[in-house]
């Protein structure tokens, strides 16, 4: 698997080249699935073989987004109209079909099951890893005094089943360094650039290394 220096929002219509995302994006995805195993989680996850470079294990990629949410933000937000901030116990869990063309529309495991996405058993296996998934990565980061916002994931199917595939980086959660939105430390901000100028884009990379840095210490 080879990272790359592309950023997009919006289901690409927006799209960027940001430096050496690719490298610091490999440094994120490497550090968390090392730790997610050490967690007893499978994942795809076999080497990093290279600055923007890993060995997965070959999976045939199931095309939904599973996503767990411990604060209201965001689309969240405006689709239920649920309060700005709200905190969640348990984690909410959300399923989206990976569809540009029609936006990820939100499925329900019924939807997966009927259109063959997935098994029952398989809905029932990636909703309870989501959730194990979040709770994992979200220990790590309330050590690091960071609050773990939401988080979506990918499976892919082996012959021993579904592990957790594709990356877990910088795009794919939101951090809030002492619960503060203000202080975001992920893709958000990129998505709330109107102009992704040189000096704009100088400070999202310094995020993104700060955040690559920060999970190559959940695993020491």
């Amino acid at each position: 698997m080879l990272h790359k220096d592309d950023i997009t929002a919006g289901d690409g219509a927006k799209r960027d080249v940001l430096e050496d995302k690719g490298e610091l994006s490999c440094r994120t995805t490497s550090a968390c699935f090392r730790y997610l195993e050490s967690a007893g989680i499978d994942t795809h996850y076999i080497a990093t073989v290279g600055p923007r470079t890993m060995i997965v294990k070959r999976a045939e990629m199931v095309p939904i987004e599973w996503v767990a949410r411990r604060i209201a933000t965001g689309s969240y937000v405006r689709r239920t109209g649920t309060a700005e901030g709200t905190r969640f116990e348990p984690v909410v869990l959300e399923m989206f079909l990976k569809d540009d063309a029609r936006h990820d529309p939100q499925i329900t495991p019924e939807d997966a099951i009927r259109d063959g996405l997935c098994t029952p058993e398989e809905v029932q296996q990636a909703l309870q890893t989501t959730e194990a998934v979040f709770l994992a990565l979200e220990e790590a980061w309330a050590a690091q005094g960071i609050q773990l916002v939401d988080l979506k994931i990918e499976f892919g199917r082996t012959a021993d089943g579904l592990l957790v595939a594709d990356v877990i980086d910088n795009d794919s959660w939101r951090l809030w360094p002492g619960g503060r939105r203000e202080h975001m430390l992920d893709k958000q901000v990129y998505r709330e650039l109107e102009v992704p100028d040189a000096a704009a884009m100088a400070d999202l990379k310094r995020r993104y290394a700060e955040v690559a840095q920060r999970t190559e210490a959940f695993v020491g």
